[in-house]
C-alpha cells in the first residue's frame, strides 16, 4: 500500500507548479533572479568538447539534407545552366560562412548562447525580438523537417514491404495524409524524439556518423547517375533556358535562396561554438561550408539533371526520384540516409536552436532538454506540418522570407561586436537585467533604428511573395536581394549610429569573463513571497570559473 500512495503522490505532485519549476544551482551568473539558468550559463570547461573536426563532420552532415539537394535542382528548373547554378551557390555559400564565422567566433571566445549574446547589443528586452521570432521559426521548421523524414521512413517501407504502397487509406482527403504517410511521420516522429534527450555537446558523435553516411549515399547517387545516362557529358551539355535580365534576377533570386537557407545558424550558431576548445576550432567553417554545400549541390543537380534524362521530369525532391527505382535495397538505403540527415539537419538548425530560446524565455521552467522536447511537440503536432505543406503556401513564402529580419539581426551583432565595442564584453553583466546592458528601459535603441532603416524595403516583396494577387510594381526586385540588402543597410546605420552616439556606458577596456570573482548584483530579484528585508539585501554570488 506504501509503495501505491507514493505513486498516487507522485502522480498529484506533477499537477503543482513548484514541480516543474528548475531550481539554478548556486553557481550560477543570475541566481533566483529569472534571467539565467545552468543551461544558460557559459559552458563550463569540461563541456567544452567541439574539436576542428567535430565542426567539419557537423557542416558536411548539415549539407546532405532534401533542402539542399531541392535548392540546387529548384535552380535548374528557374532556367539556369549546370555552371549557373553552382556559381549561384559557391558564392551565397562563401557569404553565409563569413556571416556564421563571424557571429560563431564571438560563442567560442565567451562560450555563450545566443540568446544571452544578443543582450549586448539589442538589450535585455528587445533582445526578445531576436529570440521570439528565431524560436517560432525553429519549431515550424522542426515540423516541415519531420514530414519530410516520415517521408524518407515511407519509402523505406515501401522498400521492405512493396504492398505498402497500397496501405489502405482511412483518412479523408481533407486531412491531407494517407493513412500510410500518417504512420510513416509517427515512426519518424518517435524515432527522433529519444535524440532530443542527449545533451548538446555529446551529440557530436552524431553528426560524425551521420557525415559518412551521407557521403556514401550521395557518392553512390551521382555515380548512378554517371552510368546510368551514359558519361557527364549528356548531363552537362543541357544549355541554359533563360538569358539577359531574366537569368540576371534568377540568379540574384538563386543566390537570396542559398543566404535565406542558413539565416537562421548565421544568428544562432554561437549555440554550437560556445562547446569549441577555442575559437581556431571553429575557424574551419569559412571553408567548410561552401565546400561541403558546393559538393552536395553538384550531387543534387547530376542526379537531377539524369533523372531529366532518364524520365522526362526534373524531380527536385530526391524523394519522388526513388518513386522510379526498381532497386529496392538502393531506395532503401538512401532513404535511410536522408532519414539519418535529417535528422542531424533538425536537431542541429532547429530543435537545439528552439529550447535555448525556450530557455532564455522562460528560465525557471524550461532547460535545453525540455525545450528541445517542446519544440518537438509544437513542431510536430501542434502546427500539424502536412496541412502547411498542403495549404499554406503563402505562409511558406512568409517563413521562408524572414531572412528580412534575420539579416538585420546579423548585422546589428556583427559590427556591435567586432567594430563598436572592440570585441570586449562583460560576461557578468549579460546576466544582470539592471546592468550595463539594460541600454534605455531595456532597448538599445541603436538597433532599433537599424532594424527600423533596414526592414521596410523588403516588405513590398515579402507581401507579394505571400499573396501575388496584392501588386507592388518595383517592389518585388529589392526583396530578390533582401539577405543583402538588409544585412548592408543594417550594418551601416547601427555603425554610423553607434559612432555618433556611442553606448561608452556599455564599454570595457578587457574582456571580464567572470572567473574567480565576486558578483554584485544590486537588484537581484526575489521570490515574490519573499520579505522586503530579503529583497533589499545585496547579493554577493562568488562565480565559479567559466
Amino acid at each position: 500500500m506504501a509503495w501505491f500512495k507514493d505513486k498516487i503522490d507522485m502522480v498529484y505532485s506533477l499537477g503543482k507548479r513548484e514541480t516543474w519549476e528548475l531550481h539554478p544551482e548556486p553557481s550560477t551568473f543570475a541566481p533566483n533572479s529569472g534571467w539565467s539558468n545552468k543551461d544558460m550559463d557559459p559552458t563550463p570547461p569540461e563541456q567544452r568538447t567541439w574539436k576542428m573536426g567535430n565542426f567539419i563532420t557537423y557542416w558536411i552532415s548539415d549539407a546532405f539534407n532534401v533542402a539542399t539537394w531541392d535548392l540546387a535542382s529548384a535552380l535548374l528548373t528557374a532556367g539556369m545552366s549546370w555552371s549557373q547554378a553552382l556559381a549561384c551557390i559557391i558564392v551565397g555559400n562563401v557569404i553565409i560562412a563569413c556571416a556564421i564565422t563571424a557571429t560563431g567566433t564571438i560563442g567560442a571566445r565567451h562560450h555563450i548562447p545566443f540568446p544571452v549574446l544578443n543582450r549586448s547589443s539589442f538589450g535585455f528586452y528587445l533582445s526578445y525580438f531576436s529570440i521570439i521570432g528565431r524560436c517560432i521559426l525553429a519549431c515550424f521548421w522542426q515540423g516541415i523537417q519531420t514530414a519530410t523524414g516520415g517521408e524518407c521512413v515511407y519509402q523505406m517501407l515501401r522498400a521492405c514491404f512493396p504492398e505498402f504502397a497500397n496501405f489502405p487509406n482511412h483518412l479523408p482527403a481533407s486531412a491531407n495524409i494517407t493513412s500510410a504517410n500518417l504512420l510513416s511521420y509517427f515512426i519518424y516522429w518517435i524515432f527522433q524524439l529519444p535524440w532530443l534527450l542527449v545533451p548538446t555537446y555529446k551529440i557530436r558523435w552524431l553528426f560524425t556518423i551521420k557525415s559518412i553516411l551521407v557521403t556514401i549515399c550521395g557518392t553512390s547517387m551521382m555515380i548512378w547517375a554517371f552510368v546510368r545516362t551514359g558519361g557527364a557529358g549528356t548531363i552537362f551539355a543541357q544549355p541554359a533556358t533563360i538569358s539577359g535580365s531574366k537569368l540576371a534576377w534568377a540568379w540574384l533570386a538563386g543566390l537570396q535562396s542559398v543566404l535565406g537557407m542558413y539565416a537562421t545558424l548565421s544568428v544562432n550558431i554561437p549555440d554550437f561554438t560556445r562547446m569549441a576548445r577555442s575559437p581556431r576550432d571553429q575557424y574551419v567553417q569559412l571553408i567548410v561550408i561552401p565546400i561541403s554545400f558546393t559538393f552536395i549541390a553538384f550531387q543534387g543537380i547530376v542526379v537531377t539533371s539524369a533523372g531529366y534524362i532518364l524520365y522526362g521530369d526534373y524531380y527536385w525532391d530526391p524523394l519522388r526520384l526513388m518513386n522510379n527505382w526498381d532497386n529496392r535495397p538502393a531506395t532503401f538505403f538512401a532513404a535511410f540516409a536522408f532519414a539519418v540527415a535529417t535528422l542531424g539537419t533538425n536537431i542541429g538548425a532547429n530543435s537545439i536552436s528552439a529550447a535555448n530560446d525556450f530557455t532564455a524565455l522562460m528560465p525557471r521552467w524550461f532547460n535545453i532538454r525540455r525545450g528541445q522536447v517542446l519544440c518537438a511537440i509544437i513542431g510536430g503536432w501542434v502546427i500539424i506540418p502536412w496541412e502547411i505543406l498542403a495549404n499554406a503556401t503563402g505562409f511558406l513564402n512568409f517563413m521562408g522570407g524572414y531572412t528580412i529580419f534575420l539579416a538585420p539581426i546579423c548585422a546589428i551583432m556583427i559590427v556591435d561586436y567586432w567594430f563598436i565595442r572592440g570585441q570586449k564584453l562583460d560576461i557578468p553583466a549579460l546576466y544582470d537585467r539592471h546592468g550595463k546592458y539594460h541600454y534605455w528601459a531595456g532597448i538599445n535603441w541603436r538597433a532599433l533604428a537599424a532594424l527600423v532603416v533596414s526592414i521596410p524595403p523588403n516588405l513590398p516583396g515579402l507581401i507579394n511573395a505571400i499573396n501575388s494577387a496584392i501588386g507592388v510594381g518595383g517592389g518585388v526586385y529589392p526583396y530578390d536581394i533582401s539577405w543583402l540588402l538588409g544585412f548592408f543597410l543594417a550594418a551601416v546605420t547601427y555603425y554610423v549610429v553607434s559612432k555618433i552616439f556611442p553606448p561608452t556606458a556599455t564599454f570595457v577596456d578587457e574582456t571580464i569573463t567572470g572567473e574567480d570573482q565576486t558578483l554584485s548584483i544590486p537588484s537581484v530579484e526575489r521570490d515574490e513571497n519573499a520579505s522586503e528585508e530579503e529583497k533589499a539585501v545585496e547579493a554577493q554570488i562568488t562565480v565559479q570559473e567559466v
